[in-house]
């Protein structure tokens, strides 16, 4: 901005935002980081985010692909409109992909994530 150097990497927001990385000891990565990298079951997933028997569209191959807004939680609800908007923004609203799902079901699971590397990327 006007000569300025404003820098959006992870570490600076990580600061600015006062948000600590925390990783337990002898990991590598954050809880969250873990759990994304690891698959979690989509059924699991469906289950905390989902209004009672609804859960994920699937794919031709019956892989899950997304859910729907209407089919959530009004916690669910809430944290997607936080992070369509915040934290990995879309203009796409009205679904919630799978790997999105994960990301709300970290936060609604408070898992402790790295918001600075979310932002950033």
């Amino acid at each position: 901005m006007r000569g300025h150097q404003i820098k959006f990497d992870e570490d600076t927001l990580t600061t600015y935002l006062k948000t600590l990385v925390v990783v337990e000891e002898g990991e590598t990565l954050c809880a969250y980081s873990r759990f994304a990298l690891l698959g979690p079951d989509p059924q699991e997933l469906a289950a905390k985010l989902c209004i009672p028997g609804r859960g994920f569209k699937l794919n031709a191959n019956g892989q899950p692909l997304k859910i729907l807004r209407k089919n959530m939680t009004t916690l669910s609800q809430t944290w997607s409109v936080l992070s369509f908007s915040n934290l990995i923004p879309t203009s796409h609203t009205s679904d919630v992909t799978l790997d999105r799902a994960k990301l709300i079901y970290g936060i609604i699971m408070k898992m402790d994530m790295n918001v600075g590397y979310l932002i950033s990327h």
